[in-house]
């Protein structure tokens, strides 16, 4: 058993704080777990109860347990994310403190396994993959088309994406343009460091897609969650919290929100839209999912306010992860900023994919494949769907509208990440909820990974897993 330095310079309390941290993190201790009772803590590290009261009531202070009365201390079950690091301990791990999820290094090494079904990847599967020829190109046209490349991008794709967006973008502003990132993740972080200073926050689904990238401590910038319904962020907590003055930024998923797939109702997009005129706090709308609609697609925020909003799209969930472009419209003088902070941090985006883009969207089978992709995807989702009611007795679901994901929602007791290793024991490599925020009822899928025979196997597995977990729930020692 590790036991303090006592003749270390640092404090006792703060030695096993730093300790019980690192148990933490190596996934040794999972959320959910007990630890020991104080007196047996202080015993087997031996120091006084007090050093050991002391050092838990920090790490409860900090995000990383809960203390109840008459259940103990047990590990806090909520995204990493939103665990504080104690200054020494910081200096101890350098950056160390954003390691991925313990339970996201397992599942990606359960995935490589040829007998798992991977749900979680947020990519198209190939076989749905809109598939082009491309051109041979010699050195010299490689060369031609370099003299094209910008500093916002190779302007022959500019142009596509400009077209792309008057058909689906209708305002009268003219005062909007394009920079081409390296994906909409590179967007997003090059915002972060033009708009935000260290210490600054940012506002978001309670429920998001940011939880899970590692980039918000490395930059000082605090993440804030807002609470969601079936209509989108919730006007009334939003209000609260800019009322407090501290959110300098809002990013909001309105179509297909990841990881809960909500999309938001007109008239909660106009009610936000006039808040955040009223507090003057401008709009990220990351709308990804753009070209995987179902449905009629409601007006985009950009649409509605092109002066307030600045919007992300990215090629990269119809043409995989493996395709890294995307882009940002926003006003002339920010798109300046974006494309001198891009240049200075060295954030290239290669020319390679952006001519394979190109080609795509030029080629006269582009919109007919298109289409024939989003009927195969109604197609599974309509499956999905129907196949999901004979699990009404555990999950609860709501029909999709477009994106790559059902948000699926355990009906009975709290599930723990042991309950969630159950699926990889199965083979069944799906998202859960805490990768995303700190609520653990609910999973991600990745419904178009399914073919429908594939839905038959994942459907049996599901049901294996939840009357297991069911019937467990029931055990009297669990």
């Amino acid at each position: 058993m590790w036991q303090p330095n006592k003749k270390d310079i640092s404090p006792l309390y703060q030695q096993i704080i730093d300790h019980l941290i690192q148990v933490i993190q190596k996934g040794d201790l999972m959320p959910g777990d007990h630890l020991l009772s104080e007196r047996k803590l202080a015993e087997a590290y031996q120091v006084n109860r007090s050093t050991v009261v002391r050092a838990l009531d920090e790490l409860e202070s900090y995000g990383w347990i809960e203390r109840i009365r008459g259940s103990g201390t047990r590990v806090l079950e909520s995204s990493i994310h939103n665990r504080q690091i104690p200054t020494p301990f910081i200096r101890l791990l350098g950056r160390s403190h954003s390691k991925e999820d313990p339970y996201t290094i397992a599942l990606k090494r359960k995935i490589k396994e040829p007998t798992t079904l991977d749900l979680y990847t947020g990519d198209l599967p190939i076989d749905l993959i809109p598939n082009f020829q491309f051109p041979q190109l010699s050195w010299e046209e490689l060369i031609d088309a370099e003299q094209q490349l910008t500093s916002t991008g190779y302007l022959p794709l500019k142009a596509q994406i400009q077209k792309k967006l008057a058909r689906h973008i209708q305002h009268h502003s003219s005062n909007q343009k394009i920079l081409i990132t390296s994906g909409s993740t590179q967007g997003i972080i090059l915002l972060l460091q033009t708009l935000l200073q260290h210490g600054d926050c940012i506002g978001t689904e309670a429920t998001s897609f940011l939880y899970s990238l590692p980039i918000f401590s490395p930059l000082g910038i605090e993440l804030q969650g807002i609470k969601q319904d079936n209509e989108g962020i919730d006007c009334n907590d939003l209000e609260a919290k800019l009322q407090k003055g501290k959110i300098k930024l809002l990013y909001l998923n309105p179509n297909f929100q990841n990881p809960t797939s909500t999309t938001m109702s007109l008239a909660r997009r106009q009610t936000i839209l006039e808040l955040c005129k009223k507090y003057q706090i401008p709009i990220i709308e990351d709308d990804v999912f753009g070209d995987l609609t179902l449905q009629t697609p409601l007006p985009t925020l950009k649409e509605l306010a092109p002066e307030q909003v600045i919007y992300l799209g990215s090629f990269s969930k119809l043409f995989s992860s493996r395709i890294k472009i995307g882009w940002i419209y926003a006003n002339a003088p920010l798109i300046t900023r974006l494309a001198q902070v891009k240049n200075q941090t060295e954030q290239e985006t290669d020319l390679l994919p952006q001519l394979l883009l190109t080609a795509a969207l030029t080629d006269s089978a582009y919109e007919p494949k298109h289409q024939a992709l989003l009927s195969e995807m109604r197609r599974r989702s309509e499956s999905f769907t129907t196949k999901m009611t004979a699990l009404a007795d555990y999950w609860d679901f709501s029909p999709i509208e477009g994106g790559l994901y059902y948000w699926l929602t355990w009906k009975h007791e709290r599930l723990s990440r042991k309950d969630w290793q159950l699926f990889l024991d199965y083979h069944l490599a799906l998202a859960p909820a805490f990768l995303f925020g700190d609520s653990t009822n609910q999973c991600r899928v990745n419904y178009t990974r399914l073919s429908i025979e594939q839905q038959v196997i994942f459907f049996d597995k599901l049901q294996q897993i939840s009357q297991q977990i069911k019937s467990d729930s029931r055990h009297p020692l669990r």
